[in-house]
Protein backbone atom coordinates (compact mmCIF):
# COMPACT_ATOMS: atom_id res chain seq x y z
CA UNK A 1 0.00 0.00 0.00
CA UNK A 2 1.31 3.46 -0.92
CA UNK A 3 2.32 5.56 2.09
CA UNK A 4 0.37 8.82 2.37
CA UNK A 5 2.34 12.03 1.70
CA UNK A 6 3.43 14.04 4.77
CA UNK A 7 0.76 16.40 6.07
CA UNK A 8 3.23 19.27 5.95
CA UNK A 9 3.71 18.74 2.20
CA UNK A 10 -0.03 18.60 1.53
CA UNK A 11 -0.49 21.76 3.63
CA UNK A 12 2.21 23.49 1.56
CA UNK A 13 0.44 22.39 -1.64
CA UNK A 14 -2.83 23.81 -0.26
CA UNK A 15 -1.21 27.15 0.63
CA UNK A 16 0.58 27.44 -2.71
CA UNK A 17 -2.50 26.44 -4.68
CA UNK A 18 -4.62 28.97 -2.80
CA UNK A 19 -2.09 31.76 -3.30
CA UNK A 20 -1.80 30.99 -7.02
CA UNK A 21 -5.51 30.82 -7.79
CA UNK A 22 -6.16 33.87 -5.61
CA UNK A 23 -4.42 35.90 -8.33
CA UNK A 24 -7.54 35.45 -10.46
CA UNK A 25 -9.75 37.27 -7.97
CA UNK A 26 -7.78 40.25 -6.68
CA UNK A 27 -9.76 42.54 -8.99
CA UNK A 28 -13.23 41.31 -8.08
CA UNK A 29 -13.96 43.61 -5.09
CA UNK A 30 -11.90 46.40 -6.67
CA UNK A 31 -13.83 46.90 -9.89
CA UNK A 32 -15.25 50.27 -8.85
CA UNK A 33 -11.86 51.43 -7.56
CA UNK A 34 -10.01 50.34 -10.72
CA UNK A 35 -12.68 51.85 -13.00
CA UNK A 36 -12.43 55.20 -11.21
CA UNK A 37 -8.61 55.25 -11.13
CA UNK A 38 -8.27 54.29 -14.81
CA UNK A 39 -11.22 56.44 -15.96
CA UNK A 40 -13.16 53.43 -17.26
CA UNK A 41 -16.81 52.40 -17.02
CA UNK A 42 -18.06 49.70 -14.64
CA UNK A 43 -18.92 47.51 -17.63
CA UNK A 44 -15.34 47.81 -18.95
CA UNK A 45 -13.93 46.99 -15.52
CA UNK A 46 -16.19 43.95 -15.31
CA UNK A 47 -14.40 42.52 -18.34
CA UNK A 48 -11.22 42.27 -16.26
CA UNK A 49 -12.70 39.22 -14.50
CA UNK A 50 -13.75 37.66 -17.81
CA UNK A 51 -10.32 38.27 -19.35
CA UNK A 52 -8.57 36.69 -16.36
CA UNK A 53 -10.76 33.60 -16.50
CA UNK A 54 -10.42 33.19 -20.27
CA UNK A 55 -6.65 33.45 -19.87
CA UNK A 56 -6.77 30.92 -17.06
CA UNK A 57 -8.79 28.50 -19.20
CA UNK A 58 -6.14 28.85 -21.94
CA UNK A 59 -3.33 28.26 -19.43
CA UNK A 60 -5.06 25.18 -18.08
CA UNK A 61 -5.52 23.81 -21.59
CA UNK A 62 -2.01 24.53 -22.85
CA UNK A 63 0.18 24.21 -19.74
CA UNK A 64 -1.37 21.88 -17.13
CA UNK A 65 -1.20 18.73 -19.38
CA UNK A 66 2.58 19.09 -19.22
CA UNK A 67 2.29 17.71 -15.67
CA UNK A 68 1.90 14.24 -17.21
CA UNK A 69 5.13 14.45 -19.23
CA UNK A 70 7.49 16.88 -17.43
CA UNK A 71 9.23 17.08 -14.07
CA UNK A 72 6.72 18.92 -11.88
CA UNK A 73 9.44 19.92 -9.44
CA UNK A 74 10.67 22.30 -12.16
CA UNK A 75 7.41 23.09 -13.93
CA UNK A 76 5.53 24.44 -10.90
CA UNK A 77 8.20 26.94 -9.74
CA UNK A 78 8.64 28.17 -13.33
CA UNK A 79 4.93 28.93 -13.57
CA UNK A 80 5.00 30.79 -10.25
CA UNK A 81 7.83 33.00 -11.50
CA UNK A 82 5.87 33.73 -14.69
CA UNK A 83 2.86 34.68 -12.55
CA UNK A 84 5.05 37.08 -10.58
CA UNK A 85 6.07 38.80 -13.83
CA UNK A 86 2.44 39.15 -14.95
CA UNK A 87 1.44 40.54 -11.54
CA UNK A 88 4.16 43.17 -11.85
CA UNK A 89 2.73 44.22 -15.23
CA UNK A 90 -0.74 44.54 -13.67
CA UNK A 91 0.62 46.71 -10.87
CA UNK A 92 2.25 49.07 -13.38
CA UNK A 93 -0.62 49.25 -15.92
CA UNK A 94 -1.42 52.91 -16.77
CA UNK A 95 -4.82 52.29 -18.40
CA UNK A 96 -7.61 49.75 -18.75
CA UNK A 97 -6.31 48.99 -22.25
CA UNK A 98 -2.95 47.86 -20.88
CA UNK A 99 -4.39 46.21 -17.77
CA UNK A 100 -6.62 43.89 -19.82
CA UNK A 101 -3.75 42.07 -21.64
CA UNK A 102 -1.64 42.05 -18.47
CA UNK A 103 -4.41 40.47 -16.43
CA UNK A 104 -5.07 37.98 -19.25
CA UNK A 105 -1.38 36.98 -19.09
CA UNK A 106 -1.81 36.57 -15.34
CA UNK A 107 -4.67 34.16 -15.97
CA UNK A 108 -2.58 32.13 -18.43
CA UNK A 109 0.38 31.77 -16.06
CA UNK A 110 -1.26 31.29 -12.64
CA UNK A 111 -1.96 27.58 -13.13
CA UNK A 112 0.38 26.14 -10.48
CA UNK A 113 -2.52 25.14 -8.23
CA UNK A 114 -4.03 22.97 -10.97
CA UNK A 115 -0.71 21.16 -11.45
CA UNK A 116 -0.40 20.66 -7.68
CA UNK A 117 -3.88 19.10 -7.33
CA UNK A 118 -3.25 16.06 -9.59
CA UNK A 119 0.26 15.77 -8.09
CA UNK A 120 -1.37 15.41 -4.66
CA UNK A 121 -3.67 12.76 -6.14
CA UNK A 122 -0.65 10.88 -7.49
CA UNK A 123 1.09 10.93 -4.11
CA UNK A 124 -1.97 9.75 -2.13
CA UNK A 125 -3.06 6.12 -1.70
CA UNK A 126 -6.37 5.33 -3.39
CA UNK A 127 -8.38 4.97 -0.17
CA UNK A 128 -7.28 8.45 0.99
CA UNK A 129 -7.24 10.27 -2.34
CA UNK A 130 -10.51 12.10 -1.77
CA UNK A 131 -9.29 13.44 1.58
CA UNK A 132 -5.89 14.52 0.24
CA UNK A 133 -7.31 16.12 -2.90
CA UNK A 134 -10.00 17.75 -0.75
CA UNK A 135 -7.32 19.29 1.49
CA UNK A 136 -5.45 20.80 -1.45
CA UNK A 137 -8.71 21.91 -3.03
CA UNK A 138 -9.80 23.52 0.24
CA UNK A 139 -6.61 25.58 0.11
CA UNK A 140 -7.40 26.59 -3.46
CA UNK A 141 -10.95 27.50 -2.50
CA UNK A 142 -9.73 29.44 0.52
CA UNK A 143 -7.47 31.39 -1.82
CA UNK A 144 -10.42 32.20 -4.08
CA UNK A 145 -12.47 33.51 -1.16
CA UNK A 146 -9.76 35.11 0.99
CA UNK A 147 -8.32 36.95 -2.02
CA UNK A 148 -11.40 39.18 -2.13
CA UNK A 149 -11.03 40.13 1.52
CA UNK A 150 -7.26 40.63 1.32
CA UNK A 151 -7.45 42.73 -1.84
CA UNK A 152 -10.17 44.93 -0.38
CA UNK A 153 -8.22 45.56 2.83
CA UNK A 154 -4.87 46.17 1.13
CA UNK A 155 -6.41 48.42 -1.50
CA UNK A 156 -8.13 50.42 1.22
CA UNK A 157 -4.74 51.15 2.83
CA UNK A 158 -2.30 51.31 -0.08
CA UNK A 159 -4.31 51.32 -3.31
CA UNK A 160 -5.19 48.57 -5.78
CA UNK A 161 -1.73 48.47 -7.37
CA UNK A 162 -0.18 47.42 -4.05
CA UNK A 163 -2.33 44.26 -4.13
CA UNK A 164 -0.66 43.06 -7.32
CA UNK A 165 2.84 44.09 -6.25
CA UNK A 166 2.54 42.18 -2.96
CA UNK A 167 1.16 39.11 -4.73
CA UNK A 168 4.17 39.12 -7.07
CA UNK A 169 6.53 38.89 -4.07
CA UNK A 170 4.50 36.00 -2.60
CA UNK A 171 4.76 34.08 -5.89
CA UNK A 172 8.55 34.41 -5.89
CA UNK A 173 8.82 33.13 -2.30
CA UNK A 174 6.58 30.14 -3.02
CA UNK A 175 8.57 29.31 -6.16
CA UNK A 176 11.75 29.05 -4.09
CA UNK A 177 10.11 26.93 -1.35
CA UNK A 178 8.37 24.50 -3.73
CA UNK A 179 11.51 24.01 -5.82
CA UNK A 180 12.99 22.30 -2.75
CA UNK A 181 9.89 20.63 -1.30
CA UNK A 182 8.28 18.89 -4.29
CA UNK A 183 9.46 15.28 -4.58
CA UNK A 184 11.18 14.29 -7.81
CA UNK A 185 8.86 11.96 -9.71
CA UNK A 186 9.47 10.48 -13.17
CA UNK A 187 7.12 11.64 -15.95
CA UNK A 188 4.02 9.44 -16.18
CA UNK A 189 3.86 9.39 -19.98
CA UNK A 190 5.95 10.11 -23.05
CA UNK A 191 4.03 12.06 -25.65
CA UNK A 192 4.91 14.85 -28.03
CA UNK A 193 3.17 18.11 -27.20
CA UNK A 194 0.60 18.02 -30.08
CA UNK A 195 -0.39 14.46 -29.18
CA UNK A 196 -0.53 15.39 -25.50
CA UNK A 197 -2.98 18.24 -26.15
CA UNK A 198 -5.05 16.18 -28.59
CA UNK A 199 -5.39 13.37 -26.04
CA UNK A 200 -7.29 15.67 -23.65
CA UNK A 201 -10.35 15.70 -25.89
CA UNK A 202 -9.99 11.96 -26.50
CA UNK A 203 -10.15 11.16 -22.79
CA UNK A 204 -12.96 13.62 -22.07
CA UNK A 205 -15.15 12.36 -24.91
CA UNK A 206 -14.48 8.68 -24.24
CA UNK A 207 -15.38 8.61 -20.56
CA UNK A 208 -19.03 9.14 -19.66
CA UNK A 209 -18.07 10.08 -16.10
CA UNK A 210 -15.95 12.93 -17.42
CA UNK A 211 -18.55 14.20 -19.90
CA UNK A 212 -21.33 14.22 -17.30
CA UNK A 213 -19.16 15.79 -14.64
CA UNK A 214 -17.89 18.52 -16.97
CA UNK A 215 -21.42 19.74 -17.65
CA UNK A 216 -22.19 19.97 -13.92
CA UNK A 217 -18.84 21.59 -13.13
CA UNK A 218 -19.08 24.25 -15.86
CA UNK A 219 -22.65 25.09 -14.85
CA UNK A 220 -21.59 25.35 -11.21
CA UNK A 221 -18.77 27.79 -11.83
CA UNK A 222 -20.91 29.87 -14.16
CA UNK A 223 -23.39 30.30 -11.30
CA UNK A 224 -20.55 31.00 -8.83
CA UNK A 225 -18.92 33.79 -10.86
CA UNK A 226 -22.32 35.19 -11.87
CA UNK A 227 -23.14 35.68 -8.18
CA UNK A 228 -19.78 37.03 -6.98
CA UNK A 229 -19.21 39.41 -9.89
CA UNK A 230 -22.69 40.92 -9.55
CA UNK A 231 -22.38 41.05 -5.75
CA UNK A 232 -19.68 43.70 -6.10
CA UNK A 233 -22.10 45.88 -8.08
CA UNK A 234 -24.91 45.26 -5.56
CA UNK A 235 -22.85 46.13 -2.48
CA UNK A 236 -21.13 49.17 -4.00
CA UNK A 237 -24.42 50.80 -5.05
CA UNK A 238 -27.53 51.91 -3.15
CA UNK A 239 -28.84 51.04 -0.62
CA UNK A 240 -25.52 49.64 0.67
CA UNK A 241 -22.83 51.92 -0.78
CA UNK A 242 -19.98 49.90 0.77
CA UNK A 243 -16.32 50.75 -0.06
CA UNK A 244 -13.93 48.08 -1.41
CA UNK A 245 -12.56 47.02 2.03
CA UNK A 246 -16.07 46.28 3.34
CA UNK A 247 -17.07 44.44 0.16
CA UNK A 248 -13.95 42.31 0.53
CA UNK A 249 -15.00 41.28 4.04
CA UNK A 250 -18.08 39.55 2.64
CA UNK A 251 -15.69 36.97 1.21
CA UNK A 252 -15.03 35.74 4.75
CA UNK A 253 -18.60 34.39 4.89
CA UNK A 254 -17.70 32.05 2.07
CA UNK A 255 -14.78 30.47 3.94
CA UNK A 256 -17.24 27.90 5.29
CA UNK A 257 -17.01 26.41 1.82
CA UNK A 258 -13.33 25.59 2.35
CA UNK A 259 -14.23 23.51 5.42
CA UNK A 260 -16.94 21.77 3.40
CA UNK A 261 -14.37 20.85 0.75
CA UNK A 262 -12.45 18.61 3.15
CA UNK A 263 -15.65 16.85 4.23
CA UNK A 264 -16.69 16.42 0.60
CA UNK A 265 -13.48 14.50 -0.12
CA UNK A 266 -14.40 12.02 2.61
CA UNK A 267 -17.90 11.62 1.13
CA UNK A 268 -16.26 10.54 -2.12
CA UNK A 269 -14.00 8.05 -0.31
CA UNK A 270 -17.11 6.50 1.29
CA UNK A 271 -18.93 6.10 -2.03
CA UNK A 272 -21.56 8.81 -1.51
CA UNK A 273 -20.45 11.06 -4.38
CA UNK A 274 -23.59 10.95 -6.51
CA UNK A 275 -26.33 11.57 -3.89
CA UNK A 276 -24.19 14.25 -2.23
CA UNK A 277 -23.80 16.02 -5.58
CA UNK A 278 -27.58 16.19 -5.98
CA UNK A 279 -28.01 17.51 -2.44
CA UNK A 280 -25.38 20.19 -3.10
CA UNK A 281 -27.23 21.40 -6.18
CA UNK A 282 -30.50 21.58 -4.26
CA UNK A 283 -28.72 23.83 -1.75
CA UNK A 284 -27.35 26.03 -4.56
CA UNK A 285 -30.92 26.50 -5.80
CA UNK A 286 -31.91 27.50 -2.26
CA UNK A 287 -29.05 30.01 -2.03
CA UNK A 288 -30.24 31.90 -5.11
CA UNK A 289 -33.79 31.87 -3.74
CA UNK A 290 -32.49 33.51 -0.55
CA UNK A 291 -30.39 35.95 -2.57
CA UNK A 292 -33.47 37.06 -4.49
CA UNK A 293 -34.79 38.65 -1.27
CA UNK A 294 -31.42 40.11 -0.22
CA UNK A 295 -31.46 43.32 -2.27
CA UNK A 296 -31.92 45.42 0.87
CA UNK A 297 -30.55 43.07 3.56
CA UNK A 298 -26.87 42.50 4.31
CA UNK A 299 -27.86 39.64 6.64
CA UNK A 300 -29.62 37.76 3.83
CA UNK A 301 -26.63 38.42 1.57
CA UNK A 302 -24.37 36.69 4.13
CA UNK A 303 -26.82 33.77 4.49
CA UNK A 304 -26.93 33.34 0.72
CA UNK A 305 -23.11 33.46 0.51
CA UNK A 306 -22.69 30.75 3.17
CA UNK A 307 -25.24 28.39 1.59
CA UNK A 308 -23.88 28.99 -1.92
CA UNK A 309 -20.22 28.50 -1.06
CA UNK A 310 -20.68 25.40 1.12
CA UNK A 311 -22.80 23.74 -1.56
CA UNK A 312 -20.68 24.93 -4.48
CA UNK A 313 -17.40 23.77 -3.00
CA UNK A 314 -18.91 20.43 -1.96
CA UNK A 315 -20.06 19.63 -5.48
CA UNK A 316 -16.76 20.93 -6.92
CA UNK A 317 -14.62 18.53 -4.83
CA UNK A 318 -16.95 15.62 -5.54
CA UNK A 319 -16.67 16.40 -9.25
CA UNK A 320 -12.88 16.63 -9.19
CA UNK A 321 -12.44 13.46 -7.11
CA UNK A 322 -14.75 11.59 -9.50
CA UNK A 323 -12.70 12.75 -12.50
CA UNK A 324 -9.39 11.80 -10.84
CA UNK A 325 -10.72 8.26 -10.28
CA UNK A 326 -10.92 7.67 -14.03
CA UNK A 327 -7.17 7.31 -14.76
CA UNK A 328 -3.83 7.59 -12.96
CA UNK A 329 -1.83 7.80 -16.18
CA UNK A 330 -3.67 10.86 -17.49
CA UNK A 331 -4.62 12.65 -14.28
CA UNK A 332 -3.15 16.01 -15.30
CA UNK A 333 -4.98 15.85 -18.62
CA UNK A 334 -8.22 14.92 -16.88
CA UNK A 335 -7.74 17.88 -14.58
CA UNK A 336 -7.10 20.01 -17.66
CA UNK A 337 -10.43 18.99 -19.17
CA UNK A 338 -12.16 19.56 -15.84
CA UNK A 339 -10.69 22.97 -15.03
CA UNK A 340 -10.87 24.26 -18.63
CA UNK A 341 -14.55 23.45 -18.56
CA UNK A 342 -15.26 25.14 -15.24
CA UNK A 343 -13.33 28.31 -16.05
CA UNK A 344 -14.90 28.58 -19.49
CA UNK A 345 -18.19 28.39 -17.60
CA UNK A 346 -16.85 30.93 -15.12
CA UNK A 347 -15.94 33.35 -17.90
CA UNK A 348 -19.45 33.05 -19.32
CA UNK A 349 -20.89 33.62 -15.84
CA UNK A 350 -18.92 36.80 -15.20
CA UNK A 351 -19.67 38.12 -18.70
CA UNK A 352 -23.35 37.36 -18.17
CA UNK A 353 -23.23 39.22 -14.85
CA UNK A 354 -22.18 42.46 -16.55
CA UNK A 355 -24.88 42.10 -19.21
CA UNK A 356 -27.66 40.99 -16.85
CA UNK A 357 -26.83 43.70 -14.31
CA UNK A 358 -27.22 46.35 -16.99
CA UNK A 359 -30.47 44.78 -18.20
CA UNK A 360 -32.27 43.95 -14.96
CA UNK A 361 -30.05 44.43 -11.91
CA UNK A 362 -30.04 41.98 -9.00
CA UNK A 363 -33.39 40.45 -10.01
CA UNK A 364 -31.97 39.37 -13.37
CA UNK A 365 -28.89 37.91 -11.64
CA UNK A 366 -30.83 35.77 -9.16
CA UNK A 367 -33.30 34.62 -11.83
CA UNK A 368 -30.38 33.43 -13.97
CA UNK A 369 -28.88 31.67 -10.94
CA UNK A 370 -32.13 29.83 -10.28
CA UNK A 371 -32.32 28.77 -13.93
CA UNK A 372 -28.74 27.45 -13.90
CA UNK A 373 -29.43 25.50 -10.69
CA UNK A 374 -32.59 23.92 -12.12
CA UNK A 375 -30.69 22.95 -15.27
CA UNK A 376 -27.92 21.30 -13.23
CA UNK A 377 -30.42 19.35 -11.14
CA UNK A 378 -32.02 18.06 -14.34
CA UNK A 379 -28.61 16.99 -15.71
CA UNK A 380 -27.80 15.30 -12.39
CA UNK A 381 -31.13 13.43 -12.29
CA UNK A 382 -30.83 12.20 -15.88
CA UNK A 383 -27.12 11.38 -15.79
CA UNK A 384 -26.88 9.45 -12.52
CA UNK A 385 -29.03 6.57 -13.79
CA UNK A 386 -26.12 4.75 -15.42
CA UNK A 387 -22.68 3.74 -14.09
CA UNK A 388 -20.37 6.74 -13.91
CA UNK A 389 -17.12 5.34 -12.53
CA UNK A 390 -15.21 2.72 -14.55
CA UNK A 391 -15.32 -0.72 -12.95
CA UNK A 392 -11.69 -1.46 -13.73
CA UNK A 393 -8.52 0.44 -14.61
CA UNK A 394 -9.25 3.16 -17.15
CA UNK A 395 -7.49 2.93 -20.51
CA UNK A 396 -4.67 5.35 -21.15
CA UNK A 397 -4.71 8.05 -23.77
CA UNK A 398 -2.93 6.03 -26.43
CA UNK A 399 -5.41 3.14 -26.28
CA UNK A 400 -8.76 2.98 -28.07
CA UNK A 401 -10.14 6.38 -29.01
CA UNK A 402 -13.73 5.32 -29.66
CA UNK A 403 -16.06 7.40 -27.41
CA UNK A 404 -18.50 5.49 -25.24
Amino acid sequence: MTAPPPRSLIFLFAVAGGAAVGNLYWAQPLLDLIAHDLHASKAAAGWLITATQLGYAAGILLIVPLGDVLNRRRLIPIMLVCSAAALGLCAAAPSIGTLLPAITALGVTTVAGQILAPLAGDLAPEQQRGRVVGTVASGILTGILASRTISGLVAGVAGWRAVYAAAALVMLVLAAVLARAIPALPPKDRLRYPALIASIATIALRERAVRWTLVLAATGFAAFTLFWTALTFLLSGPPFGYPAPIIGLFGLAGLAGAVAAQRAGRLHDRGWSLPATGAAWAAILLSFAVAAFARHSAVLVVVAIIILDVAMQTQAILNQSRVFAVSHQARSRLNTAYVTGIFAGGALGSAAAAVLWSAGGWTAITTAGLALSAFALLVWALGRRGPLIPAGPAPTADETTVPR
